[in-house]
């Protein structure tokens, strides 16, 4: 059973979002702010988070900074229908999707249900080996230049040092990379990191790549191997 946190100072929407998710067989932590979620974050991680970004005390945006420190567990955040400026740059900060009130709970459901089933894809079984007897050609650990990509193990290094990636980060780099000099569209790119019951537009792949350029430049300002298209997309220079 999947155990979500979910984190809003309204009660309404803690109290209906719960019962939903519940009725889905998912496990439900609910915080009216960020101060009370987040010792409760860090010291039993949930598998995903939903957070409001303006509550009080503490609102989301400084939650998820706070929890992106020790942890890269998934997140969605609600956000209210004007503060798109909000919503590019929690995408930047790390969290993998968002949601602008009001909104359907069957929708923010199933994009929980495909952030879970794209975490639990990329992770290896319990005893970290990695090996699961039968590994598909997509899962296989690959090279490409100063990139090296692990599927099983949700591992990615650049020059040898790790680079830590959200799941929606770590299917777009690996769509890109796996075929060095190939360009993908918005369109396909939205197809491989997000449930076809699940709509994005354009500018939420745009955060995720402008996200991922900004963690390899953390590690090697030199870095220039995802390369945009202007009106046609992004591809992967291995060279």
């Amino acid at each position: 059973m999947a155990r979500i946190v979910l984190v809003d100072d309204d009660r309404n929407i803690l109290t209906s979002v719960s019962i939903a998710l519940e009725a889905e067989g998912f496990d439900v932590e609910t915080h009216s702010d960020g101060v009370s979620a987040l010792s409760s974050l860090l010291n039993d991680e949930p598998d995903l988070g939903v957070f409001d970004i303006k509550m009080p005390r503490m609102d989301g945006m400084e939650l998820l900074r706070r929890l992106r420190q020790k942890s890269e567990m998934p997140v969605i955040f609600l956000t209210s229908k004007d503060d798109e400026i909000d919503e590019v740059l929690g995408l930047r900060m790390g969290a993998d999707d968002y949601m602008r009130k009001p909104f359907s709970q069957r929708l923010l459901i199933e994009r929980i249900k495909a952030i879970l089933r794209r975490k639990e894809a990329q992770d290896g079984p319990a005893d970290g080996s990695g090996a699961t007897g039968t590994t598909k050609p997509e899962d296989a650990a690959f090279s490409r230049g100063c990139l090296e990509m692990d599927p099983l193990r949700h591992k990615v290094t650049w020059k040898g040092e790790d680079v830590s990636l959200t799941v929606t980060e770590f299917l777009l780099l690996q769509a890109l990379a796996i075929r060095p000099g190939v360009v993908k569209s918005r369109d396909q790119l939205m197809d491989i990191a997000y449930d076809d019951q699940v709509y994005v537009d354009d500018r939420t792949i745009d955060s995720h790549i402008k996200r991922l350029r900004k963690k390899f430049r953390n590690k090697d300002s030199e870095f220039a191997s995802i390369e945009t298209l202007y009106g046609i997309g992004y591809r992967f220079n291995e060279a």
